[in-house]
């Protein structure tokens, strides 16, 4: 019998904690759309609309980070301890120069970004938008350190590690959502500012811990102050795509929201409720999605392309699995769920039935349509994905929530429905490069160090 690289004990303790982590990552937005519904829906309106914005830059971050990730697990698996420890290094320097980048562009135009994206809401959505996103945007740095810092412990197996740090960022930011919205009464403020200090704090923590030597992967101040241009192409490489494919999904979704907020207060809060719990929808394949890098891409630094086929089927199986059993239940408890926020009875029932559309549609298609492409660009087949990533969004869901949204009158139902759609289009081309097994030609580590 074969000796595998992971056995399924490891498999389980790279899983279990990712899952969890992502849980607990899936709570912070949950945390603050809950606590400051107690502020009106004008607050949680206000908070929405700029989470769609945050989560366009917060994609290109995890994208560069991802991309720079993929970079370290392969010169892991084909034990390149040098050009590990310099990858690593250079990860954290060009994530945090990217991220900074950011959250300067943000703090110095919030105001203009959201008159140009959401000029037509209501007066005191706006201010509450306004506050919300330029305290988030000033921990935009902090968190890019953090996503590539907690990268590298994926990329070592050490899951249980950044799982740790999540339940610490998760404490900072709940009670501090309770001390500033409950007891200080700050509204949008109060939710935001406890989010900005749980991410300086988890930053400092998984940077710190990227300097023990011991480690297989760690770095050097030496080498993130180093500008090494073969080593950072490489990242780019597969981050500028993935981060191209990841910016323009998100501004996919932005554009969507931009129609859900001609829809009225009633339905913004609606889906912005409605957003802050789906997330949990989609936990095990975020989770999954993560590990698939540090499987896929040792496999393939190692050249091991038949084990590389057999960890994408046996974890596409084990993410649908997971998947279809996550969504159950969040089904049966989504009445309990929605049961947290303070809603009229009319957002109410819109909000329970989007709730209800969106377990069914992440149980059939969305483990196939997000954790197969992650696969592939494992493997450092990045612009396919972002190609069809790309397009598909925007004539099936952007084009599609327009016409079913707008036109049709279907309001937030209709833009779910063109979502899903969305779905099915990305799983029948990531399907098709998989049997082609063209996705097996782009190996990182063969481009010769320059």
């Amino acid at each position: 019998m074969t000796k595998r690289r992971f056995s399924n004990k490891q498999l389980i303790r790279l899983i279990l904690p990712l899952l969890i982590e992502q849980f607990l990552v899936m709570l912070v937005g949950m945390a603050d759309t809950i606590m400051v519904s107690a502020a009106g829906e004008a607050a949680i309106s206000g908070v929405s609309i700029v989470n769609d914005v945050n989560n366009l830059i917060i994609a290109i971050l995890t994208a560069v980070a991802g991309g720079g990730s993929v970079i370290v697990t392969q010169y892991l698996g084909n034990r390149d301890d040098e050009n590990t420890k310099m990858s690593a290094s250079q990860l954290i320097m060009i994530s945090f120069v990217i991220s900074l980048f950011f959250g300067v562009l943000c703090v110095l135009l919030y105001e203009s970004i959201l008159k140009l994206l959401y000029g037509s809401v209501d007066f005191e959505v706006m201010e509450s938008a306004k506050i919300y996103f330029w305290i988030t945007a000033l921990s935009f740095p902090f968190l890019g350190v953090y996503n590539s810092s907690a990268a590298l412990y994926r990329s070592m197996n050490r899951t249980n590690i950044t799982m740790r740090v999540s339940i610490l960022m998760n404490i900072i930011n709940v009670v501090g959502n309770f001390i500033c919205v409950y007891l200080w009464k700050m509204g949008a403020a109060g939710v935001a500012w406890p989010t900005l200090i749980s991410r300086i704090v988890a930053s400092v923590v998984m940077f710190a811990l990227c300097f023990i030597k011991e480690n297989s992967i760690y770095v050097t101040w030496s080498d993130i102050l180093t500008w090494k241009q073969n080593i950072i192409s490489k990242i780019l490489s597969i981050a500028i795509p993935n981060g191209i494919e990841n910016g323009l999904f998100q501004l996919g979704k932005v554009l969507v929201s931009t129609f859900v907020a001609t829809y009225g207060t009633m339905q913004i809060a609606a889906n912005g409720v409605t957003n802050s719990l789906c997330v949990l929808c989609y936990t095990t394949e975020m989770a999954m999605q993560l590990a698939v890098v540090t499987v896929v891409g040792q496999c393939v630094g190692a050249n091991d392309y038949d084990e590389a086929r057999y960890y994408i089927r046996k974890m596409l199986i084990m993410a649908e699995i997971m998947a279809i059993a996550n969504n159950v239940i969040l089904y049966l408890l989504s009445p309990y769920a929605l049961n947290l926020y303070t809603l009229q009875p009319e957002t109410f029932k819109i909000a329970e039935t989007i709730l209800g559309m969106e377990c069914l549609a992440v149980g059939i298609f969305h483990a196939l349509a997000f954790v197969l492409p992650t696969c592939l660009r494992a493997a450092g087949d990045a612009k396919y994905t972002m190609y069809v990533g790309v397009i598909s969004m925007f004539t099936a869901r952007v084009v599609g929530a327009y016409l079913l949204g707008t036109v049709m009158g279907l309001g937030v139902v209709g833009t779910r429905i063109a979502m899903y759609i969305d779905w099915i289009v990305r799983i029948i081309f990531f399907y098709a490069r998989y049997r082609s097994g063209k996705w097996t030609k782009f190996r990182a580590n063969r481009v010769e160090e320059g």
